[in-house]
């Protein structure tokens, strides 16, 4: 009878010490991925460079009847620029609009980062004379007077759910050097 009651009272402890977490070993720290850092400056500003061309190729693959396309642009932002854009691609799906041609990055200059956020930022010229979007009637929705190289600033954060480091916090247009003249 005592084999019985030794081996009840082991099963027990066992339980209990399931049942309270109790494994004789304390519980590991939960792991987050921490930001990657750059040695250089050089290196923020070429992951910088590869998240914007790795952005513009995942416009550029986007179909707006699609809305399983927009993920891969909606990967690369973050903040203010992925909620836009998201409010700005289910617009253009719920308008039945269609969007055809493809922005060609001209240039991608350095520029100092302007908010406290930013680890890099981009000048870039944008070629975006090839793209057309069209209403379902066929009519052109791009302002008449959209020019066809765009001036545009780009700022990034990091981020280790990026391949490259770094997401898109913002995208806008810009003013000043270098300029993107035509």
């Amino acid at each position: 009878m005592l084999p019985r009651i030794v081996s009840g009272l082991v099963a027990l402890l066992l339980v209990g010490a399931m049942v309270t977490g109790c494994s004789g070993q304390p519980a590991p720290e939960p792991s987050t991925p921490s930001a990657p850092t750059f040695a250089t400056d050089e290196e923020a500003f070429a992951a910088a460079e590869e998240t914007y061309r790795a952005y513009v190729d995942a416009t550029n693959a986007v179909d707006l009847a699609d809305p399983a396309t927009f993920a891969s642009v909606f990967t690369l932002l973050t903040d203010d620029a992925a909620a836009d854009a998201r409010k700005q691609y289910s617009q253009m799906h719920a308008e039945a609009w269609r969007l055809s041609g493809a922005r060609q990055v001209v240039l991608v200059a350095v520029r100092e980062p302007t908010s406290e956020i930013s680890v890099a930022a981009l000048n870039v010229c944008l070629d975006v004379s090839d793209v057309e979007v069209v209403d379902p009637s066929g009519k052109s929705v791009v302002n008449t007077n959209r020019p066809d190289v765009q001036s545009i600033a780009v700022e990034l954060t990091s981020s280790a759910e990026s391949p490259t480091g770094l997401l898109i916090t913002s995208i806008d247009g810009r003013d000043g050097e270098p300029t993107c003249d035509g």
